[in-house]
């Protein structure tokens, strides 16, 4: 069975804005509009080709784990029922099809301009810096640590938004500054708390989710939002637990096959990591489709409900 693929949409509402996966769109003044398109990027180049699934995996996922923080973190989720959405903004009737499964109407907020990044484990661009200068963001952490070492108490590690390219780490000094310190105050608990939670839970499941970056934004009425995706594939890194082990790096329930097959093609000379990306392999698609349903069923205890998907 092959879904509905979509890579870009065009709606009959105000375009807010197109980010490297979601297309978000404004419906009257109070809400907007997410899409997930099927849209994939690694380092920083957005692939031509379509990963099957994708944009429905991050938007269950997302209202997945925002369901169990009900009551808990405020949330922007209003629903992900194309037929609320549609009974919401009539004029995307003929649309149904294209957003089922990968919609979100939420609150509209003012997006704080930081990602919140708490890490359980030294990984990824963390550890490239640690082996570097011993420090995560400028900060300096203990000596021997060694990749995948688990932090206790997990690593609050804000960065920059970057829409395209990297985001940048930057130290709880920098954030506090930039967004004022009571603020700054609040996302950090409101990120270990989401993150704790989701540890939790995951660890219930046999999932390390080893790092994850969160964003919050500011409703209309004061209230600090948790927003966008929640702890999916494109967010965290997610290890099975029984693989995990200090010093080395266990396989990732997210696109490793797309990213592991392109660092090949860099290593051999055949891509120069810029824009336009190679021609995927279709078994490279094909791999990092069944990774993003694995990390859905893995984590929610039930598969993907691919009947009510186009």
């Amino acid at each position: 069975m092959t879904s509905l693929l979509v890579g870009q949409t065009t709606l009959p509402l105000p375009l807010v804005r197109r980010g490297k996966v979601r297309d978000v769109y404004a419906i009257g003044d109070a809400h907007v509009l997410l899409v997930a398109s099927d849209r994939v990027s690694a380092f920083d180049v957005v692939m031509r080709e379509l990963v099957p699934y994708k944009g429905a995996v991050l938007t269950q996922l997302t209202a997945w784990w925002l369901r169990r923080f009900e009551g808990e973190v405020a949330h922007h989720m209003v629903t992900c029922d194309v037929d609320e959405i549609v009974e919401r903004a009539p004029a995307l009737s003929t649309h149904r099809d294209e957003l089922a499964g990968r919609a979100m109407l939420c609150h509209r907020t003012e997006v704080f301009p930081v990602e919140c990044v708490v890490r359980g484990y030294l990984a990824g661009s963390a550890f490239k810096e640690y082996q570097a200068t011993g420090t995560l963001a400028g900060e300096t952490l203990a000596a021997g640590l060694k990749e995948s070492s688990r932090f206790e108490p997990p690593r609050f590690s804000p960065a920059t938004k970057a829409d395209t390219g990297h985001d940048e780490n930057i130290t709880v000094a920098t954030m506090a500054t930039v967004l004022g310190a009571d603020a700054a105050t609040q996302l950090e608990r409101l990120a270990r708390l989401v993150y704790a939670r989701g540890r939790e839970l995951a660890a219930a499941r046999g999932i390390i989710i080893a790092d994850t970056k969160f964003e919050f934004g500011r409703a209309t009425d004061g209230r600090v939002l948790l927003i966008d995706e929640v702890m999916t594939p494109d967010s965290s890194r997610f290890w099975p637990a029984d693989q995990w082990a200090e010093g080395r790096v266990p396989p990732s329930f997210d696109k490793q096959p797309l990213r592991d097959w392109l660092a090949i093609e860099r290593s051999a000379g055949r891509w120069n990591g810029d824009a336009p990306p190679p021609t995927l392999p279709d078994a490279v698609v094909a791999a990092t489709s069944t990774r993003y349903l694995e990390a859905y069923e893995r984590l929610t205890g039930a598969p993907l409900d691919l009947t009510r998907l186009p």
